[in-house]
């Protein structure tokens, strides 16, 4: 088996060199993203994109025709991922199905048994086709236009997972004309307002003047929540004249409590320090004749059951109207989900997006999204404070997502 390597500026690119030099049947084995070395020892040169394939591998699309029979699914098997043209790639996620074998001690004499044995084993590859025809990234076809083709490994280059591109890339095939099809613009332009239907917002903290509001954050360690109630607190004070109030409960990080008190001074804001449920209510009571009042919180494992409850108890002595929960952009998909699933017991009402400047891509944060679990309120792409933040809309966010930028070029 001859394995040749391939690197080229983007997926499209790479697979089209595999495509012409091994042919459309070939086998993608690995992709990653690499960094070149730096030219004469000083500038760096661009990412560029490996691929490993090979023509001497016999392993089917995961990505057949769009009415698939069951015979030909049955002899693709879930573990290949089809690009363009019959091009596949391994998948190594795929889970193993198990097989059952005859007893070892299986003799002629036991033929009923191991009929038996072959009937059940025909029974659950059936069910296993099935199953596999019912997958959403198995519905979209391997003879995909050339445009649509390119738009796939520009999902995927900008960190969107396989099997959410071929659903978007589904979706297009499905609702736009077939001129249309043939426009990459166009196709650009209809990706970006699904995905921007597929984004919820609750808009910035509402607050009017004479009327008391507490607002907490919460999330785990390390996200960003005092520089971002530090640029929360600066505008509405600074920008909208509102008077506001600052509460901290991170008594557990070393010297939070002396970063977010730096704020209150430079901005002039009071602020209460709290360690029990009990002290919360007073620090409320005290800064109850203000417009706004902001709660920074510790950091929390959303593993940890008890410091989750504990928070909790916090937030309900407080009274919070509103539970922002900050998630750092960095974080993989499947995490970002769970997180705020664990999170939800505290209440939370929406989200806080944070770091977008110092991710590579933003294509993870699209299932999260989709899932409409929490709205969104806020992004941040920065530490500037009172600057780098921005109140989330489908627009901009559906833009960056496929810009892979924070700067949000056209993509």
């Amino acid at each position: 088996m001859e394995v040749k390597t391939y690197r080229a500026a983007s997926m499209y690119e790479a697979l089209q060199m595999v495509r012409c030099d091994l042919g459309p049947e070939a086998v993608v084995m690995q992709t990653r993203n690499v960094r070149s070395r730096r030219l004469l020892g000083l500038f760096a040169r661009p990412h560029q994109v490996e691929v490993t394939a090979s023509a001497g591998v016999n392993v089917p699309s995961r990505l057949p025709s769009l009415r698939p029979t069951v015979a030909a699914a049955a002899s693709a098997g879930p573990q290949g991922l089809a690009t363009s043209e019959g091009l596949s790639v391994l998948d190594a996620h795929a889970p193993a199905q198990p097989i059952d074998r005859p007893a070892a001690g299986a003799t002629a004499g036991s033929r009923p048994a191991l009929e038996g044995q072959l009937r059940g084993q025909a029974t659950r590859l059936q069910g296993m086709v099935q199953d596999l025809c019912r997958r959403p990234d198995v519905r979209l076809r391997h003879d995909l236009p050339d445009s649509l083709f390119r738009l796939f490994t520009d999902l995927i280059d900008v960190d969107i997972d396989e099997t959410t591109a071929g659903a978007l890339i589904e979706r297009v095939r499905a609702e736009a004309p077939n001129v249309e099809l043939t426009d990459p613009v166009l196709v650009k332009s209809r990706i970006a307002r699904i995905i921007e239907s597929e984004i919820s917002v609750a808009g910035p903290i509402h607050v009017m003047p004479g009327q008391h509001r507490l607002v907490a954050l919460v999330g785990p360690t390390g996200v960003g929540k005092t520089t971002t109630i530090a640029k929360l607190a600066a505008n509405y004070r600074l920008k909208r004249r509102l008077n506001v109030g600052l509460i901290t409960v991170d008594t557990y990080r070393i010297a939070a409590v002396e970063q977010l008190r730096t704020y209150a001074d430079i901005i002039d804001l009071p602020m209460q320090v709290v360690s029990t449920p009990r002290e919360m209510r007073q620090a409320v009571r005290r800064l109850s004749g203000l417009d706004l009042i902001l709660m920074d919180t510790a950091g929390r494992s959303p593993r940890d059951e008890i410091k989750i409850q504990e928070l909790k108890a916090f937030l309900t002595e407080a009274g919070a109207d509103e539970v922002h929960l900050v998630l750092s952009s960095m974080a993989g998909a499947r995490s970002l989900e769970q997180t705020v699933d664990r999170f939800a017991a505290v209440g939370t009402t929406s989200l806080i997006l944070t770091k977008l400047d110092e991710a590579a891509g933003l294509g993870n944060l699209l299932p999260l999204l989709q899932s409409d679990a929490l709205p969104l309120s806020y992004l941040t792409n920065g530490q500037n404070v009172p600057d780098d933040i921005e109140t989330a809309e489908p627009t901009r966010l559906a833009n960056l997502i496929l810009s892979g930028e924070s700067s949000g070029n056209d993509w």
